[in-house]
């Protein structure tokens, strides 16, 4: 087994399921009413395997990935004490973009292969519209960002898909035109298509705050009074970690570990792992130095993706180009998603070189706005030599 899969759960034991159905929780209104049902949602089955020396492996796996920050990421040398990279640095991220050219530069590319057909735009939050920083509660979009996205969003299908919850990404992101998909896809607010409510019995129809009718999908409804508990256990067992923060992203729970000391880290890992042996229908993943909690079912990023492209009704139409820009190891599944369907091109926000899905890449978040209007500018006919 690898220790070190995005989809690797610590423990392996899946208990089995009721058929009981759970409400909505009240903190998601006003976008969904008090008591709509949902039916139980596929688990991954896995059989159960021994603890002990086992565990202790594990809990060691999860610290080296811990260690590199980016599991994926190659190792280059950089100079932290004047804050630059090296040449060798340089020459590696040089070499790297000869695999996963600039999607700036190849804008023309795309644009030649877009022409006369639709773009659906998909968007990871954090590293992607807003920097990573050390206080996730302040990772905030900039105004010109923000404008940038709202431009797009009136051009194009635009949805964000993000690990955070959708509160508050919609919350940092404010914008009415798009479409919002939180806890890594497990919390979606889409347009009503009747087809997706046939076809998805976790799909209820609703309202946001504007009044809009839309479609709410929550495949992991019936988990949330598991992830609230291990929410309060893992406040509980990190309180005394200085710099270690717990977030609630509704249907995962993220524990941030960026302002620890890394001698401290094993303890983070050690503590989230002692916590997930009580719970085996739950899972542990790895991000940008985040420890992520989420219910093992087979629902991710890429298959938001999908989902969001039926409800749109742009699936299996040829004239469509889905675009997905996102920085993160789980942005990985949706770039799988379009790599694989030949359906259009994963973008990596990366400023140093990764092993990806990806076609084309971003150095960070200032080139991803640039990006966004240079695909309005082609949109509005502004671009008269792509066009």
């Amino acid at each position: 087994m690898d220790l070190k899969s995005n989809h690797t759960p610590i423990l392996t034991d899946a208990a089995p399921m009721t058929k009981s159905r759970l409400g909505v929780h009240s903190s998601r209104l006003p976008y969904s009413p008090t008591g709509a049902a949902f039916p139980t949602s596929p688990l991954l089955t896995i059989p159960r395997k021994k603890t002990g020396i086992l565990d202790d492996v594990r809990c060691s796996s999860w610290l080296d990935a811990m260690k590199s920050s980016s599991p994926t990421a190659m190792k280059i040398t950089k100079d932290i004490n004047h804050g630059f990279a090296s040449s060798d640095a340089d020459s590696a991220y040089s070499t790297w973009l000869l695999k996963y050219p600039s999607a700036l530069s190849s804008f023309e590319q795309i644009a030649n292969h877009a022409k006369g057909k639709r773009i659906a735009l998909f968007l990871d939050y954090d590293g992607t519209l807003s920097p990573i920083v050390d206080n996730p509660d302040c990772a905030f979009m900039s105004e010109n960002m923000r404008a940038a996205v709202k431009k797009v969003a009136e051009l194009f299908p635009t949805a964000i898909i993000s690990g955070r919850s959708c509160d508050k990404v919609h919350e940092f992101v404010g914008l009415t035109e798009l479409y919002y998909a939180g806890s890594h896809g497990m919390d979606i607010i889409g347009p009503v298509r009747q087809s997706v409510s046939d076809d998805h019995p976790n799909c209820i129809r609703s309202t946001d705050n504007q009044g809009k009718e839309v479609n709410l999908f929550q495949p992991a409804a019936e988990f949330l009074p598991m992830i609230d508990k291990v929410l309060d256990s893992l406040i509980e067992c990190t309180k005394d970690i200085k710099g270690a923060k717990v977030e609630n992203n509704k249907f995962c729970v993220s524990v941030h570990y960026r302002n620890v000391e890394e001698k401290n880290w094993k303890t983070v890992g050690q503590r989230v792992f002692d916590i997930l042996k009580d719970y085996p229908r739950l899972r542990l993943t790895h991000g940008r130095k985040v420890l992520e909690v989420r219910p093992v079912i087979d629902w991710d990023k890429g298959k938001a993706v999908t989902f969001l492209l039926e409800s749109l009704g742009l699936s299996n139409c040829d004239d469509v180009v889905p675009i997905y820009v996102g920085d993160d190891r789980t942005d990985e599944d949706a770039f799988k998603v379009l790599r694989e369907g030949n359906k259009g091109y994963g973008i990596l926000v990366a400023s140093a070189p990764k092993e990806s899905k990806a076609v084309y890449s971003l150095r960070d978040p200032s080139e991803v706005m640039e990006f966004l209007k240079t695909l309005v500018a082609w949109k509005s006919g502004h671009l008269n030599s792509f066009v």
